[in-house]
């Protein structure tokens, strides 16, 4: 049906086109058009910029086969937009039917072409880097997002095949395309019904038999984690079954589900739907060149990976910031230019006035291991020190901890200079990497395993990396490394994510974020989709 109106629109159009340029002499709607183009140009500078410069000729409204192929492959996409979750009617189809139809005049004619470049370039800018201003959603959504000119787009497109440089918007990165390819497989699945009814209990243990249990077997089955069976027991196969559901869920594989299994169980493909979307438009804010090597940390994954042409070489446990107002980790990416061995910490200003200086009134010798600095970098004695007179805007020390093992950065860290003072580092506190969540630093990345992660970074200049390493540890200084690559860094946080080969993988939203960016999403106009096959 959708096919059939986009051909009627478009003949409707070829029709009044062609109807025009019989009836109206050359000289007077070169000049007529040239203007309506320029007076309705004029109220967006970029496309002002374009129409000057190729002499306000048109690329839409006119005869040429090239024009044509223009209209139906900008009308096609449009057709198309919501396979990539975009909302179709934000690019207005009945407004640009509505005008079509009202077309009488070379003027019309040429407030239709400024129309129609303003609406292609809303659609490229959306499906090339996102519906959303990240950060107008959340403080901690920093990315820069790669936005590229308007003007040179439909200079490019003028220029290029229509239908191949619309096929070439969208991320080429394969997780795109493997995340729209999830979204059309939930859209199918929500439109036969789902995975079936949801188990009412809270948990279940292997063992355990009756009506719940049949209910936990039906939904992994539909979910394809368990071969069509009829019993009625948690039995072996089941608890596999739930042991691999962990696994691509982010929980531990121990095959009971508990009470985070079970809910993370009942969860409806229409959530799931809405992360895969959710994550669609967090990898258009990120489409760009990621670099041949790059560090990848998925904050709700808590692990931090090396990427090299595309394949993950190395990966570790991470903790990341707390879920509170200000430890939050931010999402951004920058390059790592170093590593620190045996690095101070020069601690922050919000956590020295906030956390330390309380600790400091009780008892001016608290935190022993930290020295005190003054205005001059000198080392200030505490005796005699009243700590009590100070409060966060007026205390005028900092805070520095020499290197040692015990030292809250461990035994190194790695630099991506920033102005939210956020890096990955070492850490003494590893009980924390044998948690499911991990969310509890100020907001900097703890990695379980530092010292294979240099390696790894320093074997790209250096035959042992081992050996360079810890000769430089053994010495006890601060000692920088500089990285003689530089490597990119890409601080993400996606819930729904893919592998080459295997299931997609989801994680819980830490921060909420993710919840945020939907609401967004349906407020400018995207919408859920269900295909009955």
């Amino acid at each position: 049906m959708h096919a059939l109106r986009r051909l009627s629109l478009l003949g409707v159009f070829v029709c009044l086109v062609s109807t025009i340029s019989l009836v109206v002499p050359a000289q007077a709607q070169v000049t007529a058009f040239m203007q309506a183009v320029a007076e309705a140009a004029a109220k967006d500078k970029d496309i002002a910029a374009f129409y000057k410069a190729n002499g306000y000729k048109p690329i839409w409204t006119g005869k040429t086969n090239r024009d044509k192929q223009r209209r139906s492959a900008f009308l096609k996409a449009i057709g198309s937009a919501g396979v990539h979750g975009l909302p179709a009617a934000r690019y207005e189809p009945e407004k640009l039917k509505t005008n079509l139809r009202s077309v009488r005049s070379e003027r019309d004619l040429g407030r239709l072409e400024v129309e129609l470049s303003r609406l292609f370039l809303l659609y490229a800018r959306d499906i090339q880097t996102g519906i959303l201003t990240p950060r107008r959603v959340d403080s901690g959504l920093v990315r820069e997002v790669p936005l590229r000119s308007r003007t040179s787009i439909l200079t490019a497109f003028a220029k290029s095949s229509p239908s191949g440089f619309i096929k070439s918007l969208p991320p080429k990165d394969p997780e795109y395309a493997r995340l729209m390819k999830e979204k059309m497989r939930f859209e199918k699945l929500i439109g036969k019904g789902g995975w079936g009814q949801a188990v009412k209990a809270s948990s279940l243990k292997p063992g355990a038999s009756g009506k719940a249990v049949v209910q936990l077997r039906n939904r992994l089955i539909a979910m394809g984690y368990l071969k069509r069976t009829s019993t009625q027991s948690y039995d072996e196969k089941m608890k596999q079954a739930v042991a691999l559901f962990q696994r691509d869920h982010g929980l531990f594989t121990d095959g009971v589900a508990g009470k985070g299994t079970m809910a993370a169980i009942n969860i409806s493909p229409e959530v799931r739907l809405t992360q895969i979307m959710v994550a669609m438009e967090r990898e258009r804010w990120i489409n760009m060149n990621r670099g041949k090597r790059h560090i990848w940390v998925n904050l709700t994954d808590f692990h931090a990976r090396i990427v090299d042409n595309g394949k993950i070489t190395f990966e570790t446990r991470s903790v990341i910031g707390a879920n509170q107002q200000d430890r939050r980790s931010p999402e951004f990416s920058d390059v790592m230019e170093h590593m620190v061995i045996n690095p101070t910490w020069n601690v922050p200003r919000s956590i020295a006035t906030k956390e330390y200086l309380p600790m400091l009134q009780k008892d001016p010798y608290a935190i022993r291991h930290m020295n005190l600095i003054n205005t001059r970098g000198q080392i200030v004695s505490r005796e005699g020190m009243d700590f009590t007179q100070f409060d966060e805007k007026n205390f005028p020390f900092d805070l520095k901890e020499p290197p040692s093992r015990g030292n809250a950065l461990g035994l190194v860290k790695f630099m991506f200079p920033n102005r939210h003072n956020i890096y990955l580092h070492d850490t003494p506190a590893k009980s924390l990497f044998g948690r499911e969540r991990r969310a509890f630093s100020h907001g900097c990345i703890r990695l379980n395993d530092p010292f294979d992660f240099a390696y790894t970074l320093l074997a790209k200049q250096t035959r042992d990396p081992q050996t360079f390493f810890q000769q430089r540890l053994a010495t006890g200084r601060e000692t920088v490394v500089e990285l003689e690559q530089h490597v990119p860094v890409h601080l993400v946080y996606r819930t729904a994510f893919t592998k080459p080969k295997g299931k997609i993988q989801f994680r819980g939203d830490v921060y909420g974020r993710d919840a945020k960016i939907w609401r967004a999403l349906q407020n400018a106009g995207v919408a859920l989709r269900s295909v009955r096959g």
